[in-house]
């Protein structure tokens, strides 16, 4: 685990506000909705993206 290059963090926050609703605290599913939300073409991006979101929702939900 390290630093999250900001591009992950941008497109994530991004694809979040305006998708709330297709994203959720489970990583498989949220990868499956990138690939219907988002037109992503590396897989290893796709995931870290994924990753972000499921672990910024899983955060939230805590505080």
């Amino acid at each position: 685990m390290g630093i999250k290059p900001s591009y992950i963090k941008s497109l994530g926050l991004e694809l979040l506000a305006k998708n709330r609703e297709k994203f959720s605290g489970n990583y498989e599913e949220n990868k499956q909705a990138l690939a219907t939300t988002a037109l992503i073409d590396s897989k290893r991006v796709r995931n870290r993206i994924a990753g972000f979101i499921t672990r910024k929702i899983k955060t939230n939900r805590h505080q």
